[in-house]
Parts: structure tokens; sequence; C-alpha cells
């Protein structure tokens, strides 16, 4: 089975990328020790650094000094730290990491969370940074720009659904369709939360789909108004019909809730809609 890496690589999963070239690549580590902390692999698949060939890991270590000068450039450090673990994937990978004291390199740290619009800020100011250029083609930039939340691609259809409704609960909120590239299986609740970006801790609940929208695809329901009310069935249907396993996720303990609708797109990752509820 491919690792994660290879997956990024190919395309298959998305990435906040800063630097390409024919043989590595470069993106943003996405449960972060600080901001800025990088990931420098080789974009053929080999599972300890030390088994490349001395070439390859000469040119892989070429290729990091230019992203190291990036970061540095970019995210406000003293140094630029260096590490290779290789016990979290199976893909040689070397970490960089900003530094303004010893205690930044400690993996026994907790993980910081850092904002998809932040992550998305930090990619682009460390690519512009690339001396020679980041190797990042328009295309792939763009393709950055239609991706959201934890860098996931929203299928277009659902973003056509959601566009205008709001949901009624005590105050009224937009839908937006979001999209999250996770690992395949049920995920623990604490997973759940940091891929969502929400506090560690946090209440959830979960909800079914039909019962969470039931006032909304109501012909008499909170909305008065039947053409909307087939909107909200039209979007009901594509969750229940084209995801695996939607399920309607509330956070938080009030009086303002996030919920996030979300099920299985068939390129494995969490998709679906997210608003705010009110309820004192």
């Amino acid at each position: 089975m491919p690792s994660i890496f290879s997956r990024i690589v190919s395309g298959e999963l998305p990435a906040y990328k800063v630097a390409e070239d024919g043989r590595h690549l470069a993106f943003l580590d996405i449960t972060p020790l600080v901001e800025g902390h990088t990931l420098v692999i080789p974009k053929q698949e080999i599972d300890y650094i030390f088994d490349m060939p001395a070439d390859e890991l000469a040119a892989l270590h070429v290729f990091s000094q230019r992203v190291a000068k990036a970061v540095q450039a970019a995210v406000p450090c003293k140094r630029i730290g260096v590490a290779v673990i290789g016990l979290e994937v199976p893909h040689a990978h070397i970490h960089l990491i900003p530094m303004n004291k010893v205690a930044d390199m400690n993996f026994a740290n907790p993980k910081i969370k850092v904002a998809e619009a932040r992550m998305q800020e930090l990619a682009a100011a460390i690519a512009a940074k690339v001396d020679g250029g980041s190797g990042l083609t328009e295309a792939k930039a763009a393709g950055t720009a239609a991706r959201t939340a934890a860098g996931a691609a929203v299928p277009p259809e659902l973003q056509k659904l959601v566009a205008g409704l709001h949901f009624m609960s005590e105050s009224d909120a937009p839908l937006e369709a979001v999209a999250y590239a996770a690992p395949g299986g049920a995920l623990a609740t604490t997973a759940l939360l940091q891929l969502l970006g929400e506090p560690d801790g946090a209440k959830v609940e979960t909800v079914e789909l039909t019962q969470f929208l039931r006032n909304h695809t109501a012909d008499d329901g909170v909305l008065n108004d039947v053409a909307l009310s087939n909107r909200y069935k039209a979007l009901q249907m594509f969750m229940k019909q084209d995801l695996d396993g939607t399920q309607v996720y509330r956070v938080g303990s009030g009086p303002q809730l996030h919920a996030y609708a979300l099920g299985r797109a068939m390129d494995g990752t969490l998709t679906g809609f997210k608003t705010v509820l009110t309820e004192t």
C-alpha cells in the first residue's frame, strides 16, 4: 500500500505544498510543532532515509537547504532545526522546524493547531522565498484555491447545493461546503476534533441527517418556502446517496454550537457542510 506521502505525490491527497522539483517535494506538516514546520520528502518511496543511494541522499539535503532558507525568510526565527525521526510514516522525510529555543524541537511537545487560512498564507509565503522558484506550477497553485478546511477538494455539485442556504435555529447561519483529508475508517472523537480544528475535549453529539434537517425539508417547516424546502431535500438526497456514512456532528456546549454534516466521498475525503446553531 502506498504511504500517505506517496499519495500526496500522486495527487490523491492534498497538501500545503511549498516547493517541488522532479525528485523532491516539500509541504507543511498539518500537525506542526510550530508554525512553518515543513516536511521534505523524496518522491520515490523508500522507508529508511539512510537506505537511499548516496547521490539521492545528497540531492535531498541540497533541496532541503533551499527550502530551509525559504522557511527562515518567511517565518521569523533564529534557526531552522533539522530532524529525521523515521518512525511516523514509512517514507523517508526530513523535518524543517523554525526555532527560537531548543524546546521548539521537542517532539514530545503537544502539536499546535493552525487555521486553514493561515496554513495557506504560510505555504504561499515560503514558496515565494524559495531560491530559483518553488517549482510549483500555476495549475497546482490554482488547485489550492479550490480546497478548503484541511486541504481537501469540495465536490462542485455540493458547492452548488449549499450556495445561499441558511440554517434556522434561534438565529440563522449560512451553510458552508467543506472537505477534509482524513484517514480511512471511523475517527475517534479526539482525531475528529483535531481534523475539524475544534478544541480538544469539546463535547460532540451525533445526529442522523434526516432528523437534523427535518424542519428545513418539510414544506410547512421553519422556512415557509417550498422552493427552499426542495433545495434542502436535494442537499439531503446528495448527502445520503453520494456520500457514505453521512452523520451530523454537533460540537460544543452552547449557546452557539458548530454543526458538521459529513460523509465519505469516493476519494476517501470527509465532505459535506458546516453551520452554526444558536441554542439558549
